[in-house]
């Protein structure tokens, strides 16, 4: 049977569970910001909590379950995020939105590392109790953007901009992946002229793309 090490105490009151579960989130998400969440494992979690791996299972299903949770918490972030930038105007253009999303997005590397592994393996790792609860929390998120968007601006209606911010994030999801490649691809990427096209700058390619579909379906609307 495994033991926790000498230094570490087992959590047994309710606080200290919460406590020692924070510090399990919070030792994957520095990873996952320090080297990309493809590259955590368990193992690196438990070592950063001074705990071991037996031990985060009494608290998490799995790591995919720790990450999980972390992309429910960004979702949360982002559309708070979205509130505070957008002011609580109600003149901004469709234009503007798609811009204010990226930019509140582009402010959480993590959520956009996280957007992509979410669907591909993080919710099939999982029970489906943690796949309805990531669901659940991410969509009220959504819905409190596309309220958020909708008062913003009047061209795009509460569907709309729930479609535009899906888009965004599929997108952004996929073109971080791109962007952010392992260093030895990067390295040839940059050494390789003939691969001159797999550099993505993520930002601008992620704006522009955000507010040409923001134009779309404002054109569609209109």
């Amino acid at each position: 049977m495994n033991e926790l090490p000498p230094h570490v105490q087992r959590a047994r009151r309710p606080e200290h569970k919460e406590l020692r579960l924070a510090a399990i989130m919070n030792a994957a998400l520095s990873l996952a910001l320090e080297k990309g969440v493809r590259a955590v494992t368990l193992t690196d979690i438990a070592a950063r909590t001074g705990i071991n791996k037996s031990a985060v299972l009494r608290y998490v299903e799995t790591r995919e379950d720790i990450y999980l949770r972390l992309t429910a918490e960004c979702w949360a972030r982002w559309a708070a995020d979205l509130r505070e930038a957008l002011e609580e105007r109600t003149d901004g253009t469709a234009d503007e939105l798609a811009t204010a999303l990226c930019r509140t997005l582009v402010d959480q590397p993590l959520l956009c590392d996280l957007l992509a592994h979410a669907a591909l393996h993080l919710e099939r790792h999982v029970s489906a109790d943690a796949v309805l609860a990531y669901k659940l929390a991410a969509l009220a998120a959504l819905d409190d953007m596309a309220k958020t968007a909708a008062r913003f601006q009047p061209v795009l209606d509460e569907a709309a901009t729930r479609e535009l911010i899906s888009t965004v994030s599929l997108i952004a999801g996929a073109l971080w992946q791109i962007s952010t490649p392992p260093e030895a691809l990067a390295r040839l990427y940059a050494e390789e002229p003939r691969l001159a096209h797999a550099i993505v700058d993520f930002v601008p390619r992620l704006t522009s793309t955000a507010r040409t579909v923001a134009a779309g379906l404002a054109a569609r609307t209109g």
